[in-house]
């Protein structure tokens, strides 16, 4: 069972570009507009799975032992979660473009008369994909239970788009197919452009919502839930220590959470050890929880509510 998140993005990787391959072909051999563009989003949502596999990599390095990680670490030492967002963003960009491009094309090819098709190539592509598909987006629904990948997540909400294409293709060329020696043959040239537009509408939406969680990641809008969390774990450092108030500062990019407390202490307090200092920001790291490579958490000290800022 494949359960590595990189695992994950090569598997995906090859079978989106053999499908879309495949996708291509049929869709000449038929004259199908809406495989061609089956193939062509195919192909696009493989250039991002290829991205994605990139920064998901150096993510993974950057966090791990090793000299020649941490030689990555110590150049870029910030890391490089903040990649993870564009790439998302990037990726449903282009996934927004392709789609309004056919779905235009669509429009064109209804006012104009349709195009006719061989359904029997059409059919034997959309039953194959559709299979294909579905079972690859199973398969990664299931591991991401564990890997818990935003990449995996959109990867495996991909492959449901594309078998519901594929499955929406399938019906549709079994009716053209159905009706091609009766009295509604005439529909047969419309079937392809009709459907093409269809399925544009119902999944240009889709890639809008990860273009907004990505520029809600690019742009470090503070989560309300992870906000809440820290400040109710902060509220209650801050009554049982005496200290005279806090500022926390969340943000969430990609898949990392990014922290930093400031404790204001009263004035004039006793000194202490920096062991017993560490002891408290251990008790509040354990209260915020996620502890991880991905959480990055700052827990100062300071008499100077000015530091806090």
């Amino acid at each position: 069972m494949i359960t590595s998140e990189l695992s994950l993005l090569r598997l995906s990787i090859a079978v989106t570009v053999l499908v879309a391959s495949f996708g291509i072909a049929f869709g000449l051999l038929s004259g199908s507009f809406s495989i061609v563009f089956d193939g062509v989003y195919s192909l696009a949502d493989a250039s991002m799975s290829g991205l994605a596999l990139i920064v998901a990599s150096l993510i993974r390095r950057h966090t791990s032992e090793g000299a020649a990680n941490q030689r990555l670490a110590a150049r870029f030492n910030m890391g490089f979660w903040h990649l993870e967002p564009m790439v998302l963003g990037l990726n449903g960009t282009l996934l927004c473009g392709v789609t309004l491009y056919a779905l235009i094309n669509a429009v064109g090819s209804l006012m104009t008369g349709g195009r006719t098709l061989e359904f029997g190539f059409a059919i034997v592509y959309a039953a194959l994909t559709t299979i294909a598909c579905f079972s690859l987006a199973a398969v990664e629904f299931r591991a991401n239970k564990r890997v818990a990948s935003d990449f995996i997540a959109l990867d495996a909400r991909s492959w449901v788009m594309s078998g519901s294409i594929s499955l929406a293709l399938l019906f549709a060329f079994l009716i053209g197919a159905l009706t091609r020696d009766t009295a509604y043959a005439w529909i047969g040239p419309y079937i392809d452009p009709a459907v093409l537009a269809a399925i544009c509408l119902v999944i240009l939406p889709l890639p809008l919502r990860t273009i907004r969680q990505a520029l809600s990641d690019v742009l470090m809008v503070t989560p309300a839930a992870l906000k809440e969390r820290v400040d109710s774990v902060a509220a209650g450092v801050v009554e049982h220590y005496g200290f005279v108030g806090y500022q926390a500062y969340v943000a969430k990019v990609g898949r990392a959470q990014q922290i930093e407390l400031y404790f204001i202490v009263p004035q004039g307090w006793p000194a202490r050890t920096l062991e017993e200092w560490d002891a408290v920001r251990n008790v509040i790291g354990d209260a915020i929880g996620d502890e991880g490579p991905n959480r990055w958490l700052t827990i100062a000290f300071t008499s100077d509510p000015e530091w806090a800022r």
